[in-house]
């Protein structure tokens, strides 16, 4: 299969008065494997379907491997697609499911019977394949509806939502599989989801979407590290936002709360109009320390605050608290092993930031 650049130019599309798609612009590089996140209603599933050709936009062009498909219907486009409800035909084995898009296509017998024997092994499924959809599992569901979009080698396969019915250990093998697969086959794949974990663990770079608009494109770790506003910070991990005002002079600028008192910052590309602003803070980079004991690496959490814990939850690779810090409320992930130390709810603690981990946002 030939890798294929997908590019979306400022399109706009609407139903009636709502306005879903605002102005996207991305451009997807060949072979990669690239998300749409964002949640219930932000637009990546229509921009998934418009891709596809299942809907069309009012403005804009959609370019696949430099051709304009903007008008081209979805049986021309050679796209596909893997439904979330995977749309298998229950009276088909799984031979029949797989073979149905190549006969639609009048292929020769002989070249039907060795592309499904070839995408079948390809998945894993060769023992399975005069089995029906009810006698398999959902995982195995999963692998057919992707055997049968394969089958018929498309130039980009789209994902939209396909591991949502699969319960949380069969989610993370199949999420493993279907990047192995992709790296394989060197496919451009796009693939929607609303789960955070879904996207960063499998994908090279993803698209944060919020009501029809994109918030952010990148990698991971740079929506992770660097989020460029407060739904992006919010969206993708758990994250702390410590409010205050911001001003600025030629010497720098500095951030005044009631928290951290007022800090210098370095170098910002927020707009100078903007004055109320927040350091966006994710839990696990805070430590915790026994009240007016700085932290055991007190070189690089410079900033030291009091703070009394509220709540305490166990969650087996790490303890969450939720901390009053002189009025304002942190969640702080502390690393568990065996042995370490947990503190109880109402005790006064020490919280060390490092300044290195703060990240300004709007």
């Amino acid at each position: 299969m030939k890798p294929v650049q997908v590019e979306c130019k400022n399109i706009e599309l609407a139903y009636g008065a709502t306005q879903v798609l605002k102005g996207i612009t991305l451009t997807i590089a060949p072979g990669e494997f690239f998300a749409l996140l964002g949640p219930s209603g932000s637009g990546k599933s229509t921009l998934l379907r418009l891709i596809a050709g299942f809907n069309f936009a009012q403005s804009g062009q959609l370019m696949v491997d430099g051709a304009d498909i903007t008008r081209v219907p979805p049986w021309q486009r050679n796209i596909g697609m893997v439904f979330q409800n995977y749309a298998l035909w229950p009276h088909m084995t799984v031979e029949k499911n797989v073979a149905f898009g190549l006969e639609e296509r009048k292929l020769p017998r002989a070249e039907i019977v060795r592309k499904v024997k070839d995408v079948l092994a390809l998945v894993g499924l060769t023992d399975f394949a005069q089995r029906r959809p009810n006698q398999l599992s959902g995982g195995q569901q999963q692998r057919v509806a992707l055997a049968r979009t394969l089958a018929v080698e498309p130039k980009v396969l789209l994902l939209d939502e396909p591991l949502s019915n699969l319960d949380a250990k069969l989610r993370v093998q199949m999420r493993q599989e279907l990047k192995s697969l992709q790296r394989r086959l060197g496919i451009t794949t796009i693939f929607v989801t609303h789960d955070q974990e879904e996207a960063l663990t499998t994908c090279d770079r993803i698209a944060v979407m919020d009501q029809g608009v994109i918030q952010q494109i990148g990698t991971p770790m740079e929506l992770y590290d660097l989020p460029v506003n407060r739904f992006v910070a919010n969206f993708v991990g758990t994250i702390n936002f410590i409010e205050g005002e911001i001003e600025h002079a030629q010497s720098g600028s500095t951030f005044s709360s009631t928290l951290l008192g007022k800090i210098s910052l370095p170098e910002t590309t927020l707009d100078h109009s903007s004055k109320r602003v927040a350091l966006a803070l994710r839990p696990h980079t805070i430590r915790i320390s026994a009240d007016n004991a700085a932290p055991a690496d007190a070189t690089s959490h410079n900033i030291n605050v009091p703070g009394n814990i509220l709540e305490r939850e166990f969650l087996g690779e790490f303890v969450r608290y939720r901390i009053d810090a002189n009025g304002t409320e942190l969640i702080v992930d502390q690393s568990h092993q065996p042995g370490s130390e947990i503190f109880a709810t109402g005790r006064n603690v020490t919280l060390g930031i490092s300044a290195h981990a703060l990240r300004l946002v709007a």
